[in-house]
C-alpha cells in the first residue's frame, strides 16, 4: 500500500465536537449494570452507523472508479463550441467510474456483464457527464422498456434468483437485443481487467458549432493497454477467488504509477444525412459502420488518481447525461432521452436533492448558480441571496443562447415507433459481427451461449432465443441449435 498515514492532532470527538472521554466501555449503572440513555457518545455512534449505507444502485452497483486528465490533441472547433474541445493542449480534469450492470454491490468482478463507463468532465462551462458502457451498443431501443429489461437481470420475485427463464424470455420476445447479446457471450463479454476494455458513449449526441451548425457524433475509447478478456473458466475462478480483482486491479496500477490511458475518437454524421442513412443512425441497437464515418480521433484520457474514499467519491457521485455543456446536446435516440430523466431522479431519490453539492460531483471551474434552496443536507452555500429571478438584487439571469441546437419535429402526439429507414433491421448488425470473429471466437461464443439457453425450462423459449441467431447468420443459429440440443439432451 502507498496511501499515506493521515496524522490527527488533538482528541477524539463526537460530531459536535465535544471530546470523548472513552471509546472503549459503554457508560453503565455501576460495574456489570445496564449502559445508560445518557451515553450519548454510544448512541450517536450506534445512530450513525445504522445509517452510513444510502440505497444502492438500482443498476451498476457494482462499481470502481479513479481521477484523471483529458487532452484535447486535435482542434474540432469547426464541429462544436465546447470550450474544453477548443484549444489543442487543452486539459479537463475528470472522474471516471466503472461498473457492473446486473450484479449488486457486493457481487464480483469477474462476470459477464456489460461494463458502465460513465465519465465526468469538469469544465470550465460546467459538469459534462458522459454515460456510457464498454459495449457500442446496448438491449433495446426504447426506455419505456428499460425497466422491464432490468427485471429480467434481476433477482426473481419468487425464487431469489437471476432466472434463465426470465431473461431469454424477454430476449427472445425482443429481437432488437440479438447485436448486443452477440457482444456479450462473445470474448468481450468479460474484460480482463477495467485497464484493458474499450468504453463508448454508446447513444448519438449532438454537437453544434458557433455558426450553429449541426453534427451527430459518437464516442470511442480505445485502451491504450490492449484489449485482453477472460473465458468463462478463467472468470469462475477469479470471480470464486478473488471477488474485487477489478477493482484491486486498477487501484493498483494507478498506485505504481502505470496511468491506464484510453485513446478518444468520434464519428460524426452532418445533421443533413440523419433523415436519409441507410437505417435509424439514433437507434441504440446498432453502430456506424466506420467505412461510412471514419473515427476521428480528437484526445487522450489518462486515469492518474484514486479516491481517498470510496463511499464518498464513487458511491456518492452521480452522472447523468442530462449535463450538457454550451455546444454538446441531446439526439432524438428514445433510450437517451428516457435517460436524461430517469438517471438524475435515481440520484435525487438515492443521495438526495443536493447530491451536486458534493466534492465529487460539484463543478470546478465555474460556481452553480441557481434558486434552488434548503432540502436534505442543504449547506446554505447561497447565504442571503435572493431565491427567485428575475430580481433587482444582482442575481443570475439567463443567457438566452440554449446549449444546442432544437430538432425540427412534426407531426402529431403518440407512441410512435422510430422513423423507417432503408435498412433497418435487428439481425444485419449482429450477423456482421458473427462473420467477423475468428473459428476460435465463435466456437466460444457458441459455448457461452449454449451453456445459458439450456438451461430454460421451455422448448419454446430456447427455440425463439436460437432463431433470432439464425435470422442473424444461418451457420451462427445451426451451430448454437446443435449445441443447446446436446446439452439438454
Amino acid at each position: 500500500m502507498t496511501q499515506e498515514a493521515h496524522v490527527t492532532q488533538g482528541p477524539l470527538t463526537t460530531e459536535a465536537g465535544a471530546p470523548v472521554a472513552d471509546n472503549q466501555n459503554s457508560e453503565t449503572a455501576g460495574v456489570g449494570g445496564p449502559v445508560l440513555v445518557q451515553d450519548q457518545a454510544l448512541l450517536e455512534k450506534l445512530a450513525h452507523f445504522n445509517r452510513e449505507r444510502i440505497p444502492e444502485r438500482i443498476v451498476h452497483a457494482r462499481g470502481a472508479g479513479a481521477y484523471g486528465t483529458f487532452t484535447l490533441t486535435r482542434d474540432v472547433s469547426q464541429w462544436t463550441r465546447a470550450k474544453f474541445l477548443s484549444e489543442v493542449g487543452k486539459q479537463t480534469e475528470t472522474f471516471l467510474r466503472f461498473s457492473t450492470v446486473a450484479g449488486n454491490l457486493g457481487s464480483a468482478d469477474a462476470v459477464r456483464d456489460p461494463r458502465g463507463f460513465a465519465l465526468k468532465f469538469y469544465t470550465e462551462e460546467g459538469n459534462y457527464d458522459l454515460v456510457g458502457n464498454n459495449t457500442p451498443v446496448f438491449f433495446i431501443k426504447d426506455a419505456i422498456k428499460f425497466p422491464d429489461f432490468i427485471h429480467t437481470q434481476k433477482r426473481d420475485p419468487y425464487t431469489g434468483s437471476q432466472e434463465a427463464d426470465n431473461v431469454w424470455d424477454f430476449w427472445g420476445l425482443s429481437p432488437e437485443s440479438t447485436h448486443q447479446v452477440t457482444w456479450l457471450f462473445g470474448d468481450r463479454g468479460i474484460p480482463a481487467t477495467l485497464r484493458h476494455m474499450n468504453g463508448y458513449g454508446s447513444h448519438t449526441y449532438q454537437w453544434n458549432n458557433e455558426a450553429g451548425e449541426v453534427f451527430w457524433v459518437k464516442y470511442h475509447f480505445k485502451t491504450d493497454q490492449g484489449i485482453e478478456n477472460l473465458t468463462s473458466e478463467e472468470a469462475a475462478k477469479l470471480a470464486g477467488e478473488d471477488p474485487d480483482s477489478h477493482q484491486r486491479d486498477l487501484r493498483e496500477a494507478i498506485e505504481r504509477g502505470d496511468f491506464p490511458s484510453w485513446t478518444v475518437q468520434v464519428q460524426i454524421m452532418p445533421a443533413a444525412e440523419a433523415a436519409n442513412y441507410r437505417f435509424n443512425p439514433f437507434d441504440l441497437t446498432k453502430v456506424w459502420p466506420h467505412e461510412d464515418y471514419p473515427p476521428v480521433e480528437i484526445g487522450k484520457l489518462e486515469l492518474n488518481r484514486n479516491p481517498e474514499n470510496i463511499f464518498a467519491e464513487v458511491e456518492q457521485s452521480i452522472f447523468s447525461p442530462a449535463h450538457f455543456v454550451p455546444g454538446i446536446g441531446p439526439s432524438p435516440d428514445k433510450m437517451l432521452q428516457g435517460r436524461l430523466f430517469a438517471y438524475g431522479d435515481a440520484h435525487r431519490y438515492r443521495v438526495g436533492i443536493n447530491a451536486d453539492h458534493l466534492p465529487v460531483n460539484r463543478p470546478h471551474a465555474t460556481e452553480a448558480r441557481t434558486n434552488s434552496r434548503d432540502g436534505f443536507l442543504y449547506d446554505g452555500r447561497h447565504k442571503g441571496a435572493k431565491n427567485y429571478e428575475p430580481n433587482s438584487f444582482g442575481g443570475p439571469v439567463q443567457t438566452d443562447r440554449p446549449l444546442w441546437v432544437s430538432t425540427p419535429v412534426s407531426g402529431g402526439t403518440g407512441n410512435h415507433e422510430a422513423p423507417v429507414h432503408a435498412e433497418d433491421d435487428d439481425f444485419v448488425q449482429a450477423g456482421n459481427l458473427y462473420r467477423l470473429f475468428s473459428e476460435e471466437e465463435k466456437v466460444r461464443l457458441i459455448e457461452n451461449l449454449a451453456g445459458f439457453i439450456a438451461k430454460v425450462s421451455r422448448d419454446d423459449i430456447a427455440e425463439r432465443a436460437i432463431d433470432n441467431f439464425r435470422q442473424a447468420d444461418g451457420d451462427f443459429g445451426k451451430r448454437l441449435a446443435v449445441a443447446v440440443q446436446a446439452l439438454r439432451g
